[in-house]
């Protein structure tokens, strides 16, 4: 089985003596930066082009300062463009909850690592997906924080509209300690309304959505008002393609002059996937900004305050690994429709473990408005605790 770690050099970094995270260990995606280590991003050609950094990623150097011991850096989906964790240079990472599946992408290692018990806790990235997807089908805790709340510094980017910092565990007390050190605030309290999303529901396989029924009841029991409305009135797959557009031109500007000056070794499917993006026409990118903009108004009106939503995180759990393009397409697209409201709209998503379809790990999901990421870890940590 492949090391969630990339090749090279062991790392290992002590964190401060006696720090709110002492005794913890965290290892961190290979697009954050470790002074005196390259960030390789997944492509064999991105450190030779780039200097080895001097200084630390802010998640990284926040994590060291709160006494978490850093050892290692993870394999990621080649320069993050993935959502199931296969890397044709560094290899498929284990899942250990199903060895023939995937683990999930792009931060694969990551979730690997600690899905393995190798390290208490680490840094992923999420963009489309990147964090909520590992830690469904790894069955870890994973979040995506309120967009632009966190410092990116030291990271490598993607689509910069969409991608944030996120972070796995396996158990809701950990998860608490390490959101309270990076987001900088404890657990808030518990919100009084909860709307199960119907449609994200709906386009679930019927196994994953019965396994969730039970989180959603005790989920429901946390609260006074329970309601089911639509996530995506327009349609989760019309959420999708425009997330698709945008967070795809935006990776072909950001990696384009590299392209072009290094023609980097490439997957055909991340190559692919770039040359289409750069076909995107301004008709198109200004759709999908006014769907952006309506995305994100239809969830202002759900998340009022005191108000959270839950979703199945991803439709199935972790596919076989090696499945060729033409079956994997239609299991992306799916994966798509859950994911995509994340990079629209901004607001933060915890990823809760505690379901199981055939002894696969699925992941329910709970939103929030813009800034409430301590309300969601309050609830993940009430659910967690009552397992």
């Amino acid at each position: 089985m492949t090391s969630p770690f990339v090749p090279g050099p062991a790392v290992r970094i002590a964190g401060t003596p006696g720090g709110p995270l002492a005794g913890l260990t965290f290892a961190a995606k290979d697009l954050f930066d470790v002074a005196g280590h390259p960030t390789g991003g997944g492509n064999p050609d991105w450190a030779r082009a780039h200097p080895v950094p001097t200084r630390h990623a802010w998640a990284v150097q926040r994590l060291l300062d709160a006494g978490a011991t850093l050892i290692g850096k993870t394999v990621t989906d080649e320069v993050s463009l993935g959502i199931l964790g296969e890397n044709p240079f560094d290899g498929t990472p284990l899942n250990p909850t199903a060895p023939d599946r995937v683990p999930g992408g792009s931060s694969s290692g990551s979730a690997s690592a600690v899905a393995q018990g190798l390290c208490d806790t680490a840094l992923g990235t999420d963009t489309g997906g990147s964090v909520r997807v590992p830690a469904s089908f790894c069955g870890l805790y994973g979040i995506r924080p309120t967009h632009g709340r966190l410092d990116l510094g030291g990271m490598m980017r993607q689509a910069p509209s969409s991608d944030t910092a996120g972070w796995f565990a396996r158990d809701a007390d950990t998860f608490a300690r390490v959101c309270q050190a990076l987001l900088g605030e404890p657990a808030a309290e518990l919100p009084t309304r909860l709307v199960v999303a119907t449609d994200a529901f709906g386009l679930a396989d019927d196994e994953t959505a019965a396994a969730l029924r039970p989180m959603v009841c005790r989920l429901s029991a946390l609260v006074r008002d329970v309601r089911e409305e639509l996530l995506a009135p327009p349609g989760l797959s019309v959420w999708a393609r425009a997330q698709r557009t945008l967070q795809s031109y935006e990776a072909w500007v950001t990696f384009k002059d590299w392209i072009d000056r290094e023609n980097p070794r490439m997957a055909w499917s991340v190559a692919r996937n770039l040359a289409l993006a750069a076909t995107i026409s301004e008709p198109e990118r200004e759709w999908a900004a006014l769907t952006r903009a309506e995305a994100r108004g239809r969830l202002a009106w759900l998340l009022q305050p005191g108000t959270i939503l839950c979703l199945p995180t991803t439709p199935f759990p972790a596919p076989r690994k090696g499945l060729p393009l033409p079956v994997l397409s239609p299991l992306r697209a799916r994966i798509t429709c859950l994911a995509a409201h994340g990079g629209l709209t901004g607001v933060p998503q915890v990823s809760i473990p505690g379901a199981h379809v055939g002894g696969l790990p699925v992941g329910l999901s709970i939103l929030g408005a813009r800034g409430t990421d301590a309300t969601l870890v309050a609830v993940a940590k009430a659910l967690g605790c009552g397992r």
